[in-house]
């Protein structure tokens, strides 16, 4: 069964560069959201596996933490693993003190650490054909 990422608050090249790792590398999909009423509003709708969310939103360059404290907020989505995307430790460390799990930085999307990283919630990831020669 495949499963569900939701990208928040990437810009459009970077949840390109996201959605296509994940399609790659899982059997999963991943849809855009912008900020956190929208993606509330999906959550409610959609199963979602997992949920990544972007240190500056794009749309407006707020704090992503502040998603995070929201969507964090309402108790029946607290199953839900939570990631940010952000190159800087110490922002990965304040997202881990709300809850959320390790995430990524955009330089490490396609590294094999970020896919290691990404397993627990989206399943074993793809053997490469290529490597597997």
């Amino acid at each position: 069964m495949s499963k569900l990422v939701v990208d928040c608050g990437n810009c459009g090249p970077d949840f390109n560069s996201i959605r296509q790792m994940v399609k790659t590398n899982f059997e999963a999909s991943t849809v855009q959201t912008h900020g956190a009423e929208d993606t509330i509003e999906l959550l409610r709708k959609r199963k979602v596996d997992l949920i990544t969310v972007n240190r500056k939103l794009d749309r407006d360059y707020t704090d992503g933490m502040e998603v995070i404290k929201q969507i964090k907020a309402i108790s029946e989505f607290d199953s839900i693993p939570v990631m940010l995307v952000t190159n800087y430790d110490e922002h990965q460390e304040s997202a881990m003190e709300l809850g959320c799990v390790r995430g990524f930085g955009k330089l490490a999307i396609n590294d094999d650490a970020t896919k290691t990283l990404l397993e627990p919630y989206l399943g074993k990831a793809k053997v490469d054909s290529a490597q597997s020669h």
